[in-house]
């Protein structure tokens, strides 16, 4: 069952982003896996790019988010945070 949904999303492997630039609203895609669940997860604002340095947009979106990021790989935010920012 996990396959098909690896194949839909078109990425190589579980928890494995990839950009998406023609979806209409969100960047990236990622298949999630932590234990035995699974979760596909599209995160990021269409042409929007983070700041890899710590600007101050960068930290307010990790202020901001913080409590979502903390939830791990199965939350949109954990993944923005790491891709992005």
């Amino acid at each position: 069952m996990s396959d098909s949904r690896l194949k839909s999303a078109g990425v190589s492997g579980y928890n494995k982003p990839k950009r998406t630039p023609k979806h209409k609203t969100k960047s990236h895609v990622v298949v999630a896996k932590e234990g035995d669940k699974v979760k596909t997860i599209r995160f990021g604002q269409q042409g929007k790019t983070g700041d890899k340095t710590m600007t101050k947009r960068a930290k307010s979106f990790k202020a901001r988010h913080a409590k979502n990021i903390s939830k791990g790989k199965m939350s949109a935010a954990y993944w923005a945070n790491k891709v992005k920012w």
